[in-house]
Formats: structure tokens, C-alpha cells, sequence
């Protein structure tokens, strides 16, 4: 799935180089003193280990996980390890690009660039609008939360998610991620990948053409999803239902497993994911 995403995000990885290439610079020519005459070129770039400077610039990145809008130095210097002057000195060609945004409070949020790519990156998947109708016909159906899954590495992203009138419901955003030990869309998207192990039910799992996680990630939600494939017969992604785990009993479960497979048959009728 890795290579699946690489291909479709060709589109930004000029303005992406660009963004890393000026991040080695800056940190190249920031450095003051004695230690700027002490740091050689090959100590901020390796071939085993890419660019040290790109690396801690990205890490900031990573500690904004959804659970903050915004996070101050000191949280930041806790979650990456770095010295607070180093990520005041990451910070400024962060800013500079757009990454992210120091306010008046001295706090940092993600920037509009990171929207900005996001969005690159959904649309380049050209999925959204084929996806999306069939994710609301499901959420419509069976009354839960209907979502679709990519791997993203080690992780799963949903990409696209469509959600039931109801008070009570499984909230999920767009873009959010979680990892591929737990949760029914996980063990889709391990079953079907290429470096599948076969160390547990993924054989299971191919043979029955679903999964079903009760509680697995959360100990209140259930879920059911099936594989959605490209044309080539990799795997594209996982369509799931999800819901509170109360509500799944053996009927709604059978009656999400054939919900699903219709979507997936009208998808592929449809010739819609080709790449």
C-alpha cells in the first residue's frame, strides 16, 4: 500500500523536496559560533539514515496527534526529546512554509499547509467521489458510521468517512490514524497486504472475505470491513461499518457483511478503481 500512496502523491513531492531541501539549509546556515565551523556536511545528511534535519522537522510534526489543537514548548520538547532551542530552530522554517503557527500565546497549531497537502493527497486518490456516495448509501442502510480505510505504513488513515442521523454514533474524522493491531479495517488491510505473515487469522479472514473486531481498539465500539481492490487485484483499501458494540449483535453484523459486499460489487460494476 506504501508504493500505492508514493504513486499517487507525485503531484507534491517537488513542493515537498523543496520544503526538506530548505530545511537542511536552514539549519546549515543557523548554526552560530563554534558549533557551525565543527558541523560537515555529513553529519546532517547520511545515506542510511536520510536528513537528520528533515527527521526532527517532521517529528514536530507528528506530535500534533489530534488529541491537541495546540501544544506548547515545553510538551513538545517532552514528546520529541529535543532541546527547546532546537525546536525553536525548527520552528522558524516550519512557520516559514506554512507547516505550522506559533500564536500570540507562544502555543503552536498546524498550518494551512498541511491542509493544503492533505487535500492533495485525498484528491489524488480520485476516490472521494466515487467513494463517498457509496459510504453514505451504507451509513444510510445499517444506521452506523461507514468509513474508508487506506494503510499508511504501519498505520491506517481513513481517508473518507460517512455518518448515520443519529445521537448516539461512532465518530471518526477524516484523516485520522490508528494502527494496524487492532480494529476490523486493520485485519482487512493486513489480510490483503503483500506482507501479510499469515501469523494469525489473516487466512481466516481471505477465506470469509471480511473481519469482525468487538472491542478490540475501543472497548465500546464493534465493527465490520471488507476489501476493497484495484483493477490490478492489489488492495485499494477497507470499506467498514462501525458502531457501539451494544448494537452488533449476529443479525446486524450478517446484515453489514452483505451491505458491504453490495457496495464493493457496485464498485467494481462500475469499473471505478482503476489505476
Amino acid at each position: 500500500m506504501t508504493g500505492l500512496v508514493a504513486s499517487l502523491i507525485d503531484s507534491s513531492q517537488l513542493a515537498y523536496c523543496s520544503v526538506c531541501w530548505n530545511l537542511i539549509l536552514f539549519n546549515r546556515t543557523t548554526f552560530c559560533g563554534p558549533e557551525r565551523n565543527s558541523v560537515k556536511w555529513n553529519d546532517v545528511m547520511s545515506d542510511e539514515k536520510g536528513v537528520d534535519a528533515v527527521d526532527r522537522a517532521l517529528s514536530l510534526l507528528d506530535c500534533f496527534d489530534g488529541q491537541s489543537e495546540t501544544l506548547g514548548l515545553a510538551e513538545l520538547s517532552k514528546r520529541t526529546g529535543f532541546y527547546k532551542s532546537t525546536i525553536l530552530r525548527l520552528a522558524v522554517s516550519l512557520e516559514k512554509f506554512g507547516y505550522i503557527r506559533r500564536q500570540a500565546d507562544g502555543r503552536f497549531r498546524l498550518g494551512a499547509t498541511v491542509w493544503r497537502l492533505g487535500s492533495l493527497y485525498r484528491r489524488g486518490f480520485n476516490l472521494g467521489d466515487i467513494v463517498r456516495p457509496e459510504l453514505k448509501i451504507l451509513a444510510d442502510e445499517i444506521g452506523e458510521t461507514a468509513s474508508f480505510y487506506v494503510r499508511e505504513g504501519e498505520t491506517r488513515v481513513c481517508l473518507f468517512r460517512s455518518e448515520p442521523m443519529r445521537a448516539i454514533r461512532h465518530n471518526v474524522n477524516e484523516g485520522a490514524q490508528f494502527p494496524l493491531t487492532a480494529g476490523a479495517s486493520a485485519r482487512v488491510l493486513m489480510a490483503w497486504s503483500s506482507d501479510c505473515l499469515n501469523t494469525g487469522d489473516e487466512p481466516a479472514i481471505r477465506q470469509a472475505g471480511y473481519a469482525v473486531s468487538q472491542g478490540e481498539r475501543d472497548p465500546e465500539v464493534a465493527a465490520v470491513a471488507v476489501p476493497v481492490f484495484w483493477n490490478d487485484g492489489d488492495i485499494a483499501g477497507a470499506v467498514s461499518v462501525s458502531g457501539l458494540i451494544t448494537r452488533f449483535d449476529g443479525a446486524l453484523i450478517e446484515k453489514c457483511v452483505q451491505a458491504l459486499k453490495e457496495a464493493v460489487r457496485r464498485l467494481d460494476i462500475d469499473g471505478a478503481l482503476v489505476r
